[in-house]
C-alpha cells in the first residue's frame, strides 16, 4: 500500500527528511530538526505529547573531558514546537548511578528529585519523569510517540497479540506501567533481553523506537505507524464503525446555531469558580462517533493515554439530544442535572480512588461535551487549552475506532487514571503555575476593533489575558489587525468580524460567532465611530442619521446583544462606550455629532440602572482629539475641526495639545488605559460612570 491509495485517517505519514539541511546540523540540531519533524503531524503525536532524545559526546565545562550527555525533551514541552532551549541536558553516568540508590516503585517520587543533580552546564530546563525511559534505552536517539493507530492497538484487549501479529519480533510489547523510574527499568531490560528489537508498545499509552543516528530513527518511527496505519486499512475495510449510525448529523448552519445558542449556557454554569472559554468542532471524525450507536458505552469506558486524560478528563459528557426532533431549549432544561450528575460521579471516583495524601479535589466540571447530531465543545481556563483538550479527544476517538473495530476497546482502569491525574508531581508542577493574568478567562468584543482606539484596547486587553472578537467595517484594517495580533498573542486569542453595527442581523450574527468561538463575551468595548461637521443650516438629514445610525443605533444594537448573552451566561458582564467630550460640551457645526454622542452617555446611564441587578457594569470613556491612529480624523472631519478653529490641517493636533488644562496630547493607549480599567476587577464598584481622557476641558466637567 502506498500513501496515493490511502485518504484520511488511513493515508500513510510523509517522509519530509532533508538530508542536505540534516548535513548543516550538529548532533542536537538534528534532534531538534527529527522532533519538529514528527510533531508538526497529529497522527504521529498529540499537543505536548511524547518525547525525544539523543544521546551527545560534548565538553564537560569543569574537567574538560568529553562527555555523554542525554539531551532529553524538558517538562512540559512540545516536540512540534520546541526549540534547543526546550531540551534537558543530563550527564549520562550520573543517571545511571541513580540506579544504585533507587528502592523500587515505591520510590519513584523520590527518584525525579535527584533528576536535577544530573545537570549538564547549569541548564535550567527541568527534566521530565520521562527521562529515565529515554537515558536507560541503550541506543543513541530515542522516539517516544503517541500515535493514535499505535495507542489503538495499545488500547485494544487483545493488544499484545495484536502488536504481534502486526510487527512479529520486531517490535516487542509491555504491560500498562506509569511513566517514570522503574519503566525505564523495564524498557533497559527489554532491548537487553530482545537485541533485534528496533521498539516496543507500551500498553495503553504509546510507542517507543530507536537507533543508533537520528535520521533512522526517524524512518523507523514513520515506518512502524506506517505498519499500523496499513494494516487498520486492510482490517477495518468494509466493517461497521462504531456499531452503526444511530442519528444523522444536522447541516453545519445549524450545528453552528445550536454551538452558539448552547456554549454560553454551558460556559455560566461551570465558570462561576474559575473563567472558562470554549472551542466547538464538528469535523467529520467526531460527527461520525457522536452520531454512533457506539457513543455512550465508548464515552462511559473513558480514555485510555495518559496524555488524553489529562487534558479532557477521563470521560465526556454526553448531552441528550435527538437531531431528528431538534430541542435544543429541552437540553438547556436539562443541563443543571446533567451537570450535577457529572460532578457527582467525578466525586465519587475521587473519593473512591483517593489515598490520604492526595491533594484535593479539582474542578468536578467536565471538559469534554458530546452532542450527537452536532459535535463537540471543550471548555477550559483559555482558549488554547479548550482546543488543545478538544484534539486530543478527537486522537481519543480514533483510538477508539481502531480497537473496538478491531478487537474490544478498553479504557485506563479507574485507580491507574486517579494515580495520574492526582500524583504529587503533577499537583506540584500545577501550582508552579503562574498566576493568571487579570483578564483571563475573559472575551471581549471590540467595535471598531481595527482604527487607533479600538487596536489600542484590544491590544491592552489581549497583554491582559483576554481573548479579544475584532469588529469592524474596515476589512483590509481587520485582517492586517488580526493577522498582527495572531503573531503577538497567538491566533488562539483574537478573532475578527466584519461588522456594520447599524444592522440588526448582522449584529445578532457576530455575537452568536462569537459565542461558537470562544463560548461567550464577557467584555463589551462599544467604540464603532464616525465624524462629522457642518453649520446645522448645512447638515443634511443624511448627514444626521448617519450619525445617529451608528453612534447612537449601533450602539442600542451591541449592547442589547452583549445584554441578552449576559444574562444567558449569568456570570455578569461589563460594557464600556467610548464617547466623546462633545457629548457633554457642545462644540459648534457638529449638532450631529455632538447629539449622538449624548445619546450614547445617556443609553449607557439606563443600560446601568438595567444591568446592575445582574451584575452587569456600564460605563464610559469620553476621550477628546484622538488624532494618531484615528481612521475619523482622517481626511474630512481633519479638515473640518481645522478649518473651524482657523489654522492649517498640520498645526490641528498641537493645536488640541495647547488648548488642554494639562498642555498634553491625548493617544490612543490613554484611552485603551481607561477601558482596561473600566473592564478589570479594579473597578468591581464602578458603574454608570464617566471617565474623561482630554488632558483636562472645563466644559466636559461632569459636576
Amino acid at each position: 500500500m502506498t500513501g496515493q491509495n490511502l485518504t484520511g485517517q488511513n493515508r500513510l505519514l510523509e517522509n519530509r527528511w532533508d538530508d542536505a539541511y540534516a548535513a548543516t546540523l550538529d548532533e542536537p540540531g538534528k534532534l531538534l530538526y527529527r522532533s519538529n519533524l514528527l510533531g508538526a503531524d497529529k497522527r504521529i503525536t498529540n499537543y505536548g505529547g511524547g518525547n525525544t532524545s539523543a544521546k551527545v559526546m560534548e565538553k564537560d565545562p569543569l574537567s574538560g573531558h568529553m562527555v555523554k550527555v542525554l539531551w532529553v525533551k524538558g517538562s512540559g514541552g512540545d516536540v512540534g514546537t520546541i526549540r534547543l532551549d526546550g531540551f534537558a541536558t543530563l550527564y549520562q553516568d550520573k543517571l545511571e548511578a541513580l540506579k544504585g540508590i533507587y528502592q523500587g516503585v515505591h520510590d519513584e517520587d523520590r527518584m525525579v528529585g535527584f533528576l536535577p543533580h544530573c545537570t549538564f552546564n547549569l541548564n535550567p530546563r527541568a527534566a521530565s519523569i520521562d527521562t529515565p525511559l529515554h537515558g536507560f534505552v541503550p541506543f543513541t536517539h530515542v522516539d517516544h510517540m503517541h500515535p493514535d493507530a499505535i495507542i489503538a492497538i495499545a488500547a485494544a484487549k487483545n493488544s499484545r497479540a495484536l502488536t504481534q501479529q502486526i510487527f512479529g519480533d520486531d517490535i516487542g510489547w509491555l504491560p500498562w506501567r506509569r511513566p517514570g523510574f522503574q519503566l525505564g527499568l523495564d524498557l533497559e531490560a527489554f532491548v537487553r533481553d530482545n537485541p533485534h528489537a528496533r521498539g516496543v508498545v507500551l500498553e495503553s499509552h504509546g510507542l517507543f523506537t530507536w537507533a543508533n543516528d537520528a535520521k533512522s530513527c526517524y524512518e523507523l518511527t514513520l515506518e512502524i505507524i506506517n505498519k499500523a496505519i496499513a494494516w487498520f486499512a486492510r482490517e477495518t475495510e468494509g466493517k461497521v464503525i462504531f456499531a452503526g449510525a444511530a442519528t444523522e448529523s444536522l447541516p453545519p448552519t445549524e450545528r453552528r446555531a445550536i454551538a452558539a445558542r448552547l456554549m454560553p449556557e454551558i460556559r455560566g454554569r461551570i465558570g462561576k469558580a474559575e473563567r472558562k472559554l470554549g472551542h466547538f468542532d464538528d469535523q467529520d471524525a467526531v460527527l461520525e462517533f457522536v452520531n454512533s450507536h457506539a457513543l455512550k458505552p465508548l464515552g462511559a469506558l473513558g480514555t485510555s493515554c495518559p496524555d488524553h486524560f489529562l487534558r479532557t478528563k477521563i470521560r465526556p459528557l454526553i448531552l441528550d439530544f435527538d437531531p431528528a426532533k431538534p430541542d435544543i431549549e429541552a437540553v438547556i432544561a436539562g443541563l443543571d442535572k446533567a451537570l450535577n450528575d457529572y460532578r457527582a460521579d467525578y466525586s465519587r471516583y475521587y473519593q473512591s480512588c483517593r489515598h490520604d495524601n492526595s491533594p484535593n479535589m479539582r474542578d468536578p466540571n467536565p471538559v469534554i461535551f458530546l452532542i450527537p447530531g452536532v459535535g463537540m465543545m471543550s471548555f477550559a481556563k483559555d482558549k488554547a487549552t479548550a482546543r488543545i483538550a478538544g484534539e486530543f479527544y478527537v486522537n481519543a476517538i480514533n483510538v477508539m475506532r481502531g480497537a473496538s473495530t478491531v478487537s474490544e476497546y478498553q479504557g485506563l482502569p479507574e485507580q491507574e487514571a486517579f494515580d495520574i491525574e492526582y500524583w504529587l508531581l503533577e499537583e506540584a508542577k500545577l501550582q508552579r503555575m503562574p498566576k493568571p493574568k487579570s483578564l483571563a478567562g475573559r472575551v471581549a468584543f471590540i467595535t471598531g476593533g481595527a482604527g487607533g482606539i479600538g487596536r489600542a484596547t484590544a491590544e491592552r486587553l489581549a497583554a491582559e489575558g483576554a481573548c479579544v472578537v475584532l469588529a469592524d467595517i474596515d476589512q483590509a484594517a481587520l485582517s492586517a489587525t488580526e493577522e498582527d495580533f495572531a503573531k503577538r498573542f497567538t491566533g488562539d486569542a483574537v478573532r475578527s468580524l466584519v461588522l456594520d453595527v447599524t444592522r440588526e442581523d448582522a449584529v445578532i450574527a457576530a455575537f452568536a460567532e462569537a459565542a461558537v468561538e470562544f463560548g461567550g463575551v464577557d467584555i463589551l468595548v462599544s467604540n464603532a465611530g464616525i465624524a462629522s461637521s457642518a453649520p446645522v443650516e448645512e447638515t443634511t438629514l443624511a448627514m444626521w442619521e448617519k450619525n445617529i445610525d451608528i453612534l447612537a443605533t449601533g450602539y442600542f444594537l451591541v449592547s442589547r446583544e452583549a445584554f441578552r448573552l449576559f444574562r444567558r451566561q449569568a456570570l455578569g458582564g461589563n460594557v464600556v462606550f467610548v464617547a466623546s467630550k462633545n457629548g457633554l460640551a457642545s462644540s459648534p457645526n457638529a449638532s450631529a455629532y455632538c447629539t449622538a454622542k449624548a445619546a450614547e452617555i445617556h443609553l449607557a446611564r439606563c443600560l446601568a440602572l438595567e444591568g446592575a441587578e445582574a451584575g452587569i457594569r456600564v460605563n464610559t470613556v469620553n476621550p477628546d482629539a484622538v488624532l494618531r491612529g484615528s481612521k475619523i480624523w482622517n481626511g474630512e472631519w481633519r479638515e473640518q475641526r481645522a478649518a473651524s478653529s482657523k489654522i492649517e490641517v498640520d498645526e490641528l493636533e498641537e493645536h488640541y495639545r495647547k488648548r488642554s488644562m494639562l498642555k498634553l496630547n491625548v493617544l490612543p493607549d490613554d484611552i485603551a488605559e481607561a477601558i482596561y480599567f473600566l473592564a478589570s476587577d479594579a473597578s468591581a464598584k464602578s458603574t454608570g460612570n464617566i471617565i474623561n481622557v482630554d488632558a483636562g476641558n472645563a466644559q466636559s466637567f461632569t459636576r
